[in-house]
Parts: structure tokens; sequence; C-alpha cells
């Protein structure tokens, strides 16, 4: 997983990570732990900052490089 993606779109919409957190449903401490890459981020929290961050899980875990989300069906 590339982690430094979490940080690099937090940072493009100038956000905290309590910012973040409080997205996701969860505490600041828990946040950071996925960006540092000591816990790892469940799929439904990849899922909420794909839809947020309007980009692809793909992109965020590092699979792809294209930024824009998948076409809708």
């Amino acid at each position: 997983m590339n982690f430094k993606r979490l940080k690099d779109l937090r940072n493009d919409k100038d956000l905290y990570q309590k910012d973040v957190a409080k997205i996701l449903n969860t505490t600041q401490q828990y946040y950071s732990e996925y960006e540092l890459g000591i816990r790892l981020i469940p799929i439904d929290k990849l899922d909420i900052l794909a839809t947020y961050y309007n980009t692809s899980i793909d992109y965020i875990v590092g699979r792809t490089n294209i930024k824009e989300p998948y076409p809708k069906k």
C-alpha cells in the first residue's frame, strides 16, 4: 500500500488528520496509524476515502497512478 498517498490526498484538500478521521468516523490516532502504515485501513474506510477524494481505491493503495475514478456504468 502507498501510505504516502493518504497523506498527499489529505494535504491536497488542506485537511488535518482529525478532519479525515471525522469523515471516517474514527479517531485521529487511528487515522494517523493508517497514514504511517502501522494499522491496515479497512476496505469500507478506503471506499469512503475514494468517494470523498473522487478517486479510486486502486489509486489510494498504489495499484495505479491514474488519479481519476473509474467511470460509472
